[in-house]
């Protein structure tokens, strides 16, 4: 338990539970290239014949998603908007005669779904060792005020760490004008951040990831002290690469896949953030927007209509029995715990009590946002119920939902 209070921004965050990851840049014309190979990539390949953010975030509401971001500079450095800062960019390609901006495309499309609208940046890029470290800074910091001063609110910018060490960046000043210039603007895992990377990229969350995270040398994640930390979990549709390839549309996950990785992530109290890479005409895959259509489909359904159930606090913790006459299967039980003053449910038991005995189910140290339990599809009624002891007691802010999922 914690009384480490998450700011209203953290708390919009866990809300958000579930986002779309859009890689999409020279890379996507360029297959075969990997991070940092170092090998140039020409500008004059990026020419998306139909470009359409607009399906992309219709396909990200489809999916259930409530926010979506857009790679608008990865590692090779090329911008995907009409900067004053580089040669290198959408300005200097076939597409739109040189005068497209898929940042504008991208953050007018998510407004139009009514998404959170994220824009992914990396601060280290190929060739940024040729300046010196206040010339990068001044290259960084016009690109990031570029991006954060002509597209609206942008609600959540997502900092990549990767190549970042062994640079010397201006980390404050960097920082303190991001928060001038919006500074209700969440910043994901570099600096100051909001948001930490959970730490692996295959869409996991431990069961235990503590709210609170110790300090670590170097680690500039506690620069404002300890402090409440949401979580979230990146991965990728297919498996092997975050920007389209042609060669791998057989390892499209299904979506029974994605519904476990949201049991693994959003059910354990951490965001998902979900990877599909454009094509190159500019649109989703058909395979993978099908697969993310129907695991909307799959989602609305599961949670819909929690079974009506009697919770009853008893001796420090809950029972829980159906409304209904008879017997009553459930599959799936759902808590979630205010966070506003921080996290006090602490450890949990859950156990099936029938017959005057209780027999032990599932167990935990925290509830957080959100805990998802799978359960094996058990009767309740008539004596049976499920009994839940925490260890803060039953006096706590948590909501209890059971679910019959099971087709």
């Amino acid at each position: 338990m914690t009384d480490q209070r998450p700011t209203k921004g953290q708390l919009t965050f866990l809300d958000w539970e579930f986002g779309l990851f859009f890689h999409f840049g020279i890379r996507t014309f360029h297959a075969g290239h990997s991070d940092w190979d170092g090998v140039y990539m020409d500008p004059a390949a990026f020419a998306p014949q139909s470009l359409d953010c607009r399906q992309w975030a219709e396909t990200a509401k489809r999916a259930g998603a409530k926010y979506a971001i857009m790679t608008a500079k990865h590692h090779d450095g090329f911008a995907l908007w009409n900067t004053k800062t580089t040669d290198y960019g959408v300005r200097n390609t076939p597409w739109r005669g040189g005068r497209g901006d898929a940042v504008r495309d991208f953050t007018d499309a998510c407004r139009e779904q009514g998404l959170k609208t994220g824009l992914y940046y990396s601060p280290a890029e190929f060739g940024s060792r040729e300046k010196s470290a206040k010339d990068y800074d001044d290259y960084f910091i016009a690109q990031i005020t570029e991006l954060l001063t002509n597209y609206g609110r942008i609600d959540y910018l997502w900092f990549d760490g990767c190549g970042a060490d062994g640079h010397s960046f201006d980390k404050k000043r960097i920082t303190d004008t991001i928060r001038r210039l919006q500074p209700e603007i969440l910043l994901f895992n570099l600096w100051d951040p909001d948001v930490l990377w959970v730490g692996n990229e295959d869409g996991v969350a431990p069961e235990d990831l503590a709210p609170v995270p110790e300090p670590e040398d170097g680690n500039d994640v506690n620069a404002r002290g300890r402090r409440f930390m949401p979580y979230e979990c990146d991965c990728k549709l297919r498996p092997r690469n975050w920007f389209w390839t042609p060669t791998d549309e057989d390892s499209v996950r299904d979506v029974a896949g994605v519904m476990g990785l949201y049991d693994l992530s959003v059910g354990h109290g951490a965001n998902l953030l979900l990877n599909v890479g454009p094509d190159d005409r500019g649109l989703l895959p058909e395979r993978d927007a099908a697969v993310l259509a129907a695991f909307g489909k799959a989602l609305t359904k599961r949670f819909a209509s929690p079974l009506p159930a009697r919770v009853t606090a008893e001796d420090g913790g809950f029972l829980l029995s159906p409304e209904a006459p008879g017997l009553t299967p459930a599959d799936t039980l759902v808590l979630s715990e205010d966070l506003a003053d921080g996290e006090r449910a602490g450890g949990w038991t859950l156990a099936y009590r029938t017959g005057g005995r209780d027999f032990p189910l599932a167990s935990g140290s925290r509830v957080g946002h959100k805990r998802i339990v799978r359960l094996p599809r058990l009767l309740l009624g008539e004596g049976r119920e499920l009994r839940l002891v925490f260890d803060g007691g039953d006096d706590l802010p948590l909501n209890i939902k059971l679910y019959h999922t099971e087709a």
